[in-house]
């Protein structure tokens, strides 16, 4: 990790980027070899039509020296609409309620598709009050000002302010919806305040995001990652194709292109961890023309770096999600009660748009998209945005110190917490950011010696939370983080003691959070997305919860330690038995294992860390399968529905189960896992890693 740190000259607090300048110029020059011949014309023109004005250039953007070549920006405010123009792009807005009806770049009209203006570009959120049905709202705005208007920025606010006469016909919310477009920058930027005041109606809030939806037949290829892009189908193909177990999945019977024929689309394979999801979207082939939703930072998005979102999708679609209950459960909404106070700014995004000249690859606006989410991390936070509610980086804080690992059955000496998830978030019990919903959240990874350095963090009372790859449990600093503006917080060496009574007698898998390392099938050969076949993230195959019956048709799965392997004998997900006739039964797994000399007045230790659950009970019986009572069960948990969303984790649990000594025996011992909820096909859990321990050393 590099620390190298310097102060500029205004007192803030900035870091020295050469690959940042390198990437400003790679873009500048892309885009600026295309405005040549008559568009130097036309930037002339608006040159000498704009009135000089002598501004502060936004930090973030590009050079003063390559602002002179850039046309200033223009506002047109028109009798419902205002147009954001920079020369590059012109973004237009409906007055005064805030919806995105037109992109116009690179000789294209509209990037967004011809539907009603409300169904382009949009912020929505579902709310419901309590008991009440759910409503779809678009934020829609009631009034409209200009916030800034120069040569180098504007910024717009579209407000929408909530008071008792409106109460149960709209959401309770004070809304301020922003959009900024800066001079030389191809793209515009979004984010929202979103406010209750004290003794206001209570609320639940599951979903927050902005919506775009580009014109079909312009956008049909989609990147997600490097290993993650391809052509896709159309709307048209998933109505004209057959609904599979649920209608997010289609089959495409009479694909548009045959190519794609016989394939499964569901848009939940596409998505993705929060800390991997920077940027995605669309590109266009002639002209080339990408589209690109670029989300810089994580800390306005709920339930840590793994909380998994949906990206890009048929529509086609890209979205900028927020906040939603996916891959966790109802769990994760935001529910407001007894007139509770909240304020949270979400975003900004970067809604970034690139071209290349007619003989270069379309696909190479991908790399170039990269660089570009690149540049927008390393300037945040930004500098440029207006509201009162967005601190710039004067206004925030650093936190800095170094993780170790103390585990005495596994090393001596304490252990560098390698490549460490570490985070501030609001204060709560180990794990409890997994669901925190209302405050920000503050993540980096340690390096090799697990030293930290977070970023950019708003002032406020935050623990500081950890888990590391490879380490079963939660790590939690016991003492609160109390962070003021402009000030470094070195909290020195912390050392986690993760879960541990005696030490390891077997264990099944890797402590990661995931299931990625066991089995995961391949799909059956009509229901299959070509993408990921041969693919490191297979198990986004449609499907693999049927694949169970067919390998265990009778009996359920063995797993003898010491012969068998988790990477091929371990299934995936615990899930149901399909009996026939839609009827699904709860299925038993056995661990086999031999033990010697074992004392029977101690205890021994399984420890139990899932990946994910869904309407599941995980009973747990040694060496007697038909006892009335389990010897423990986690009760009914769970609502992620990961098994059926293609996800390899969702929501993680951890327990420690003790084990009396008198329930083993010498020789052949065996522990069944029994998932006892039937009744559908997506209940059921996935393991992360199991361990059993001997009793304690005495020593």
């Amino acid at each position: 990790m590099d620390l190298e740190r310097e102060r500029g000259g205004n007192g803030q607090l900035g870091f020295i980027y050469c690959l940042k300048i390198n990437m400003e110029n790679i873009w500048l020059k892309k885009q600026w070899g295309l405005l040549v011949g008559s568009l130097i014309v036309a930037q002339l023109f608006l040159l000498a039509e704009c009135s000089v004005m002598t501004q502060s250039i936004p930090a973030g953007s590009i050079s003063s020296q390559d602002l002179t070549a850039s046309p200033r920006l223009k506002l047109h405010i028109l009798d419902d609409h205002v147009v954001m123009d920079n020369g590059i792009v012109k973004v237009t807005l409906s007055t005064p309620k805030g919806l995105i009806t037109g992109i116009q770049y690179n000789g294209i009209e509209n990037l967004l598709a011809y539907n009603k203006e409300s169904n382009r570009g949009y912020w929505d959120v579902i709310w419901s009050l309590p008991n009440s049905r759910s409503v779809f709202d678009q934020l829609d705005g009631t009034s409209f000002r200009v916030i800034k208007e120069d040569e180098n920025q504007i910024e717009l606010s579209f407000t929408k302010t909530w008071n008792s006469s409106l109460s149960g016909s709209q959401i309770p919310l004070n809304i301020d919806k922003r959009f900024i477009m800066l001079r030389g920058r191809p793209g515009f930027y979004s984010y929202a305040i979103l406010e209750r005041l004290g003794g206001w109606p209570d609320l639940n809030l599951d979903e927050g995001r902005i919506s775009f939806k580009l014109q079909q037949k312009l956008f049909d290829y989609m990147a997600i990652s490097d290993e993650r892009q391809r052509v896709m189908p159309t709307e048209r193909d998933r109505v004209t194709g057959k609904v599979l177990d649920y209608r997010e999945a289609v089959l495409l019977t009479n694909s548009e292109n045959p190519k794609l024929k016989g394939e499964v689309d569901d848009k939940y394979q596409y998505s993705s961890n929060s800390k991997d999801d920077r940027v995605h979207g669309w590109i266009c082939s002639d002209p080339a023309t990408g589209f690109w939703v670029i989300t810089p930072s994580d800390e306005f998005r709920v339930g840590g770096p793994l909380k998994q979102e949906l990206t890009s999708h048929v529509g086609p679609t890209s979205l900028a999600m927020f906040f939603s209950n996916h891959y966790v459960g109802q769990t994760m909404g935001l529910k407001f009660r007894n007139g509770e106070p909240w304020k949270k700014v979400l975003g900004p995004v970067f809604i970034y748009l690139n071209s290349v000249s007619a003989n270069e690859d379309p696909l190479t606006l991908w790399h170039y998209a990269k660089q570009q989410m690149l540049i927008e991390k390393e300037n945040w936070p930004y500098n440029f945005p207006l509201s009162e509610d967005y601190p710039h980086a004067d206004q925030r804080a650093v936190v800095s110190g170094r993780l170790l690992i103390r585990d005495k059955y596994v090393n001596k000496e304490l252990k560098a917490a390698s490549s460490a998830y570490v985070g501030l978030a609001a204060p709560g019990d180990a794990g409890s950011w997994q669901t925190e919903n209302k405050g920000y959240q503050f993540w980096t990874q340690a390096n090799a010696d697990g030293y930290f350095l977070i970023k950019g963090v708003r002032a406020g009372n935050y623990n500081l939370y950890a888990w590391v790859p490879g380490i079963l449990g939660d790590y939690k600093y016991d003492t609160y983080v109390d962070v003021t503006p402009g000030y470094e917080i070195k909290l020195g060496t912390l050392v986690y003691d993760p879960p541990r009574i005696g030490p390891t007698l077997w264990e099944i898998g890797i402590p990661d959070r995931t299931a990625a390392e066991f089995y995961v099938p391949d799909p059956k050969p009509t229901l299959t997305n070509r993408l990921y076949v041969n693919h490191k993230e297979k198990y986004r195959q449609y499907g693999l919860w049927t694949r169970y019956t067919d390998l265990y048709p009778d009996q359920d799965l063995v797993y003898t330690v010491g012969v068998s392997k988790y990477q091929t004998d371990w299934f995936f997900a615990h899930v149901t038995r399909n009996v026939g006739n839609k009827t699904y039964e709860s299925t038993t797994w056995k661990i086999l294992f031999d033990l010697q000399n074992v004392n029977r007045a101690r205890t021994y230790t399984l420890q139990l860390a899932l990946a994910s659950a869904n309407a599941a009970e995980l009973q747990v019986r040694i060496n007697n399968p038909d006892a009335v009572r389990p010897h423990f069960t986690t009760g009914l948990i769970g609502r992620d529905n990961a098994i059926a969303r293609h996800g390899i984790h969702g929501f993680y649990w951890f327990y420690s189960v003790g084990v009396p000594g008198f329930r083993l025996r010498n020789g052949r011992n065996t522990i069944y896992l029994r998932q006892s909820r039937g009744s559908n096909p997506f209940r059921g859990i996935m393991y992360d890693y199991i361990r059993l321990e001997g009793p304690p050393n005495t020593n």
